[in-house]
């Protein structure tokens, strides 16, 4: 018999629109529940405002986003048992790592997803684990919050991420910038890299880049290099590097090879890798130049 509902993987971008209660939605994420028949899924009366807030959060300040994002995490952990309650906190988790909204809203948020998963659990799927199980194992993993459980899907969830990290440990890839110049991953031993994931639509994307200019032009000379990879054709994302003046290398990877190697199922993402060739540490969406910091320095680049 087929499920009511299934988990969606989204491996194209940070912006994903779907239609709840006669509202679009957009979101910037890595997974979000949907229905497998595509249709409408039917909030509550109670259900409708938690959606709205989530819907607005990147309307807040800094301050006021972290603030409400624990209200929400707190008021949908009051709510029903259910498939909803899961797809809210699935939803909140997704957009609580787009920034840097300190450790406390991080972990409400993925005790508020334990708690929902834990009452109304997903099921495994041929295609992998459950978009919540890996979003809650993520943020275990590389956001160092305090969460477990012992059912398959979480336990599943869990080997992929490490699976992931294996692979990614010692990867390689050359690629073009937009210059024509040829990069290749293994012969910049010797320098610290971060690795970038991102396009020219993806909001959170736009938002961190900045930070990366600011700190390519601080640690070049110390042997730092961004490589910012996007799938997008140039004729889009040289106008866009122009306009912004962004000089670090922008390469181009039109048929999503590279993304798929390093398992990029949603952007922005970064990897950082020392002058040995290591992967030392890398984030799952945007960060702020404070937590590039915090991961450059991972690497001994202070």
């Amino acid at each position: 018999m087929r499920p009511s509902y299934c988990w969606l993987f989204v491996v194209r971008g940070a912006v994903l629109f779907v239609l709840a209660a006669g509202v679009f939605v957009s979101l910037s994420i890595r997974s979000l529940p949907i229905c497998a028949q595509q249709q409408q899924i039917v909030w509550t009366d109670q259900e409708k405002p938690i959606l709205e807030k989530i819907r607005t959060l990147r309307k807040l300040d800094q301050e006021e986003r972290a603030r409400t994002t624990k209200q929400l995490a707190l008021q949908i952990r009051q709510l029903p048992a259910g498939i909803n309650k899961v797809r809210l906190a699935n939803m909140l988790a997704n957009l609580s790592t787009e920034g840097d909204f300190g450790h406390d809203m991080l972990q409400e948020v993925a005790t508020t997803l334990q708690a929902a998963l834990r009452e109304a659990p997903v099921p495994a799927t041929p295609s992998g684990p459950p978009a919540p199980y890996v979003e809650l194992a993520q943020l275990v993993r590389y956001e160092h919050v305090q969460a477990a459980m012992d059912v398959p899907q979480y336990v599943a969830a869990v080997a992929k991420l490490e699976a992931d990290d294996a692979r990614n440990q010692h990867a390689n890839f050359s690629l073009l910038d937009l210059s024509g110049k040829r990069w290749t991953l293994q012969n910049l031993h010797g320098n610290v890299v971060l690795v970038n994931f991102w396009a020219t639509w993806c909001p959170p994307c736009r938002s961190e880049m900045p930070d990366l200019q600011a700190l390519y032009e601080q640690f070049k000379n110390q042997g730092f290099i961004v490589l910012a990879i996007s799938d997008e054709p140039d004729t889009k994302v040289t106008p866009f590097i122009e306009q912004f003046h962004y000089t670090y290398p922008i390469l181009l990877d039109p048929d999503r090879k590279v993304h798929e190697a390093f398992g990029v199922e949603g952007i922005p993402k970064s990897f950082v890798y020392d002058r040995e060739g290591n992967l030392v540490t890398q984030s799952i969406d945007m960060r702020t130049k404070r937590q590039f910091l915090e991961m450059l320095a991972h690497a001994g680049l202070h």
